[in-house]
């Protein structure tokens, strides 16, 4: 008896998701956020800087939006939103 089952090729993918950039660019966001929350409270921490809690606060926020956005974009590219599928 024949083997009848015909040889295909191997499945080619485009599986770019373990790429170093993008796990580089993860840490860097999640470091800004660290930051930036580690930042907001400074004041707490030292009772000398208690006049300026607006200006930490809004740093920190500045700081976490920031690392929102590098997080969001590094995960829509994973996924593969946004670009030209051909």
């Amino acid at each position: 008896m024949e083997n009848t089952v015909s040889q295909r090729p191997a499945k080619k993918t485009d599986n770019n998701a373990n790429r170093t950039e993008y796990y580089v660019q993860l840490t860097v966001a999640i470091v800004v956020g660290l930051v930036g929350v580690f930042i907001r409270f400074v004041p707490d921490v030292l009772p000398s800087l208690n006049q300026m809690t607006f200006m930490f606060s809004l740093i920190a926020n500045i700081l976490m939006i920031v690392a929102s956005i590098i997080a969001f974009k590094v995960v829509f590219d994973i996924l593969g939103f946004g670009k030209n599928k051909n």
